[in-house]
């Protein structure tokens, strides 16, 4: 691990309850992301149609959500938010998913550990925004990351950016439209206002923290 500025905030908040230290304790081990050497998604989870990457899952809704509606499809997510890990362990338990893969770290040092090509989509949902300008080289959308984002896509691949912060949205929409490789999907407004499809709100939305509605920012590695 190199050092670097962190990109998130708190890593831990209330105390864990029994149940969710016996999962982090028990569960966590058993489908973690190896926190040393390379990390290929399609020998973590073979025989996967494809491989998906959530950056900072918050408190799991939307990962476990999107694995248990696409079990064919294999999940790694990243979260450094212990009390978010042990949420979205309890909720890969009751739903017996077999398809996804945690690490409670930094998800730049995972990225860093994958091969290239490696990934058929990339989620960043509503990542800490660092709205102070003085603070806008922590946030997670940087030149160097939307590099990571080329590499580990495969051609064809998506990449979804989802923020309720204004300067947030600025900052992200400009680094990755000046990424040659990375192709907006928006041919109108409401392409990036509304919510995808396949997008699932997750409780953090419903609260309205940030300063404009949830915008969603669609991109395909060309």
């Amino acid at each position: 691990m190199t050092d670097r500025l962190r990109t998130f905030g708190r890593t831990k908040s209330r105390t864990l309850s029994d149940r969710q230290q016996e999962l982090i304790d028990r569960l966590l081990p058993e489908i973690g992301i190896p926190a040393v050497g390379e990390v290929c998604p399609a020998d973590l989870l073979p025989g996967k149609a494809s491989h998906v990457l959530e950056i900072g899952f918050g408190g799991g809704e939307h990962l476990s959500g999107q694995a248990a509606l696409h079990p064919d499809i294999g999940y790694l997510g990243v979260e450094p938010f212990i009390n978010g890990v042990a949420k979205a362990l309890t909720q890969i338990e009751e739903g017996k998913l077999a398809n996804v893969r945690l690490l409670e770290g930094d998800a730049r040092d995972v990225m860093e550990r994958m091969p290239g090509q490696s990934l058929d989509r990339i989620f960043l949902l509503f990542p800490d925004p660092w709205p102070k300008a003085r603070h806008a080289k922590r946030r997670f959308v940087q030149d160097e990351t939307a590099r990571e984002f080329v590499r580990l896509l495969k051609p064809g691949g998506a990449l979804r950016v989802a923020t309720d912060v204004k300067a947030y949205a600025d900052h992200a929409l400009g680094v990755l439209r000046s990424t040659p490789e990375l192709k907006w999907q928006a041919d109108s407004a409401a392409d990036w206002r509304m919510p995808p499809a396949d997008h699932l709100t997750t409780r953090y939305e419903t609260k309205q923290l940030g300063d404009c509605a949830p915008v969603f920012f669609d991109f395909v590695r060309m």
